[in-house]
């Protein structure tokens, strides 16, 4: 009896978006990108990137690139501390702290953040991320 009300209970919940890796990518020709990793699997599963401002992600299967829409927080090497990105009826909130060292000449750590993926009558997901912004001049 409680196999079968699970069961019903699985196919009754709608599912979440299934954030994908995006697998390998290329450092733009100019300008910077920022490379994330899922915080929990060590998956490639965003890359932003400044100049233009997009992210590119990839959901149930289909990697996609969506324009930034808004941005708050003076950020740096041309992110904002916290920005949106949306195409069509998807939305991507990007938050990530980043740490410019010394020793990284050409970029920086992106050593906390998160990723959230909303989109209408679905569950949002949302994924801890960390990783690496990268330039070229």
């Amino acid at each position: 009896m409680i196999a079968l009300l699970l069961a019903v209970a699985a196919q009754a919940a709608p599912a979440a978006p299934v954030l994908g890796a995006i697998g390998r990518q290329q450092l733009p020709d100019k300008g910077c990108a920022a490379y994330l990793w899922s915080a929990t699997d060590r998956q490639l599963v965003a890359m932003a990137t400044a100049d233009p401002a997009t992210i590119r992600i990839a959901i149930g299967g289909r990697t996609i690139d969506l324009a930034r829409s808004a941005g708050d927080g003076p950020g740096k090497l041309g992110f904002a501390d916290a920005a949106e990105y949306r195409r069509d009826d998807i939305t991507a909130r990007l938050t990530m702290d980043i740490v410019q060292q010394e020793g990284l000449t050409a970029g920086a750590k992106v050593p906390t953040g998160s990723l959230q993926i909303d989109r209408p009558g679905q569950d949002g997901i949302v994924v801890p991320v960390a990783g690496l912004i990268g330039c070229r001049a």
